[in-house]
């Protein structure tokens, strides 16, 4: 992408001059005293941490004004999660660099990702740090944003179709395959009526801030879409529980209240996983082929978890202790 002049030579130029550059655009960064580039993510943003004076930050996001239209959607979606109570950025501003680039400006949550620092806790603040997360979730999901054309029955099932599809072409492809698209074929029907509601689809530790053992926020709504609630979830049976057990644990616990989920989500839960494997499967070989081997052992962990969807309830849920 095209990165703004402004901070396009942050590697050559002295920062306090780029910075001095921002805070001429835009008027909430005066009085700001160091700036920091952030590199961690695939987004294809340029994002800044900017420190004002005390203890105050914010995050940039720059990003090609081509792109305005879904920006001002995402931040417009991101003030209204905060203004129901959820523990995300609060939106400050939206606006226009140059002719190329646009920015987004919002509060940055202090803290350290969750997938960092929930291995180094003990099991009862992993869990607890999940219990609020699931919390957390639930009230993102009380959100809906449009009414769609066609229902999340439809879409869905073309999406994974057009997956199917690509996974026939594929070289490399799963152990005992044919299994798993059997599953899903006989569980369709699961996805039928289902509500409309947001997602943040990216929701997994890597994505959470943990602050003083307790959860901070939740960042990186910029692959925010809609569909099934349950949907969300399948992040756990691919990275989160890989992280954290108890964490898994506790976001589902946290989400029903504290209680366990019935037979019925477990079956949607199971649904969303297998084409979840189908999809990564086509989706690393497309686009990051280098991390093939590391994608294919995560699918090969959760074909055992749930003995190839042989058993709803992955094993990882083990709820005995909590």
């Amino acid at each position: 992408m095209n990165r703004p002049t402004e901070v396009s030579k942050m590697e050559e130029q002295d920062a306090g001059h780029i910075l001095q550059e921002l805070m001429a655009k835009i008027p909430e960064l005066q009085g700001a005293s160091a700036i920091e580039p952030i590199h961690k993510g695939y987004s294809t943003d340029l994002k800044f941490k900017i420190r004002l004076s005390g203890e105050k930050s914010y995050l940039l996001r720059s990003y090609e004004w081509s792109e305005q239209p879904v920006k001002q959607k995402e931040y417009r979606i991101i003030a209204e999660l905060h203004r129901r109570g959820v523990r995300c950025p609060q939106a400050i501003s939206l606006g226009q660099l140059n002719e190329q680039q646009g920015y987004m400006l919002l509060s940055f949550i202090e803290g350290e990702d969750a997938e960092e620092v929930l291995p180094r806790m003990d099991e009862q603040k992993q869990w607890s740090i999940g219990i609020e997360a699931g919390e957390q979730l639930q009230r993102m999901h009380e959100l809906q944003i449009e009414e769609p054309a066609e229902s999340w029955y439809v879409r869905k099932s073309m999406k994974h179709q057009r997956y199917v599809d690509k996974y026939h072409h594929c070289p490399i492809r799963m152990r005992n395959d044919q299994a798993i698209l059997t599953f899903i074929e006989e569980n369709m029907k699961c996805m039928k009526n289902r509500p409309d509601r947001f997602q943040h689809d990216d929701f997994h530790p890597g994505n959470l801030i943990v602050k003083d053992d307790r959860f901070a926020g939740v960042i990186d709504f910029n692959r925010y879409d809609q569909g099934d609630p349950v949907h969300e979830f399948l992040k756990l049976g691919l990275f989160a529980s890989e992280t954290s057990m108890p964490y898994s644990i506790g976001q589902i616990q946290g989400y029903f209240n504290g209680g366990d989920p019935d037979e019925l989500f477990w079956r949607r839960y199971s649904l969303y996983m297998a084409m979840a494997l189908v999809s990564s499967v086509v989706w690393i070989q497309q686009v990051k082929p280098e991390e093939t081997e590391d994608m294919m052992a995560k699918i090969e962990r959760v074909q055992e978890d749930h003995d190839d969807f042989r058993r709803l309830i992955p094993r990882w849920y083990n709820v005995k202790n909590y």
